[in-house]
């Protein structure tokens, strides 16, 4: 099978990686680059466990090649911490108890950081209506919700 070459930025950093042309970016993030962060719940783009951000627009990595990532800017959880330093948002799902089993999360953060680069100050109707491409089936969703509502407010008060 031919390999395609890859050079795209992760993360703020640039990456080269060969893959199968029908491989997806979630099967090369996991495979080939072991960045397991992104989960794979249904394959089908129905969950949004592998949600990434590529280009400023939330993408679910098991739809999308990784062939495609040419010359794309594409951040993943691993990259949403700084450090040792977790992400506001990070920090409101810990504080409101807004993960259980994990494999949803990593998927929820990332959509919730692409709705809050989107839209600072989001009500609960457009934070559920953004969410709702990403299912749990452990919380709920109002743990979640509140999470996102609450690093809303945190993010808005610091840039005052």
């Amino acid at each position: 099978m031919a390999k395609q070459h890859v050079v795209t930025t992760i993360n703020g950093n640039a990456v080269e990686f060969l893959c199968d042309t029908r491989q997806t970016l979630l099967e090369v993030l996991r495979d080939e680059l072991h960045m397991t962060g992104a989960k794979e719940g249904c394959g089908t783009g129905d969950c949004g466990a592998c949600t990434v951000n590529i280009d400023g627009r939330m993408t679910c990595s098991c739809l999308f090649l990784g062939a495609e990532a040419q010359g794309k800017n594409i951040n993943t959880i691993e990259g949403m911490a700084m450090g040792d330093k977790l992400h506001v948002l990070q920090r409101k799902f810990l504080e409101h108890a807004a993960l259980q089993c994990g494999i949803c999360t990593p998927g929820m953060l990332m959509a919730a950081k692409t709705l809050l680069d989107n839209n600072p100050d989001p009500t609960e109707e457009q934070t559920r209506y953004w969410l709702a491409g990403n299912l749990c089936r452990c919380t709920g969703y109002n743990q979640i919700i509140d999470a996102v509502l609450d690093a809303a407010k945190e993010l808005r008060g610091a840039k005052a």
